[in-house]
């Protein structure tokens, strides 16, 4: 891991972050607590969260492009998240980072910066 770049940059630019989204949702697909929360046909949402990390990690601001800003919050309020669904959501992400070769300090920081917003999205107890 270079510190003097972005995660963005760290994970491979666009390749490194699109190979992380298409190893995470199958994980999400196959949690069961997860997986109710999505559509079947997830490729909308792969393309979403592809355009989101791009940006979150520091890399072209896509999602605020295509869509406006994030507000990651309200987006999700519809959803009933617990801590458990964070959790469940930190362990995939963990999984995927790990599948794609993501070296340990960068699996660490990008689960760092991920685990606030995992956290902000609880909305029932």
């Amino acid at each position: 891991m270079n510190p003097s770049l972005s995660i963005y940059d760290n994970l491979g630019g666009a390749e490194g972050v699109r190979s992380l989204v298409e190893a995470f949702y199958p994980r999400v697909q196959q949690n069961q607590l997860l997986a109710p929360l999505f559509p079947e046909d997830i490729h909308p949402v792969m393309d979403k969260q592809y355009m989101f990390l791009s940006q979150f990690f520091g890399g072209p601001a896509l999602f605020s492009e295509a869509f406006g800003h994030p507000m990651m919050r309200a987006r999700h309020l519809k959803f009933p998240i617990t801590d458990r669904h964070a959790d469940e959501w930190l362990g995939c992400m963990a999984g995927a980072l790990e599948e794609i070769g993501v070296e340990e300090a960068l699996r660490d920081l990008v689960l760092k910066r991920l685990s606030g917003p995992a956290r902000h999205f609880v909305n029932t107890p």
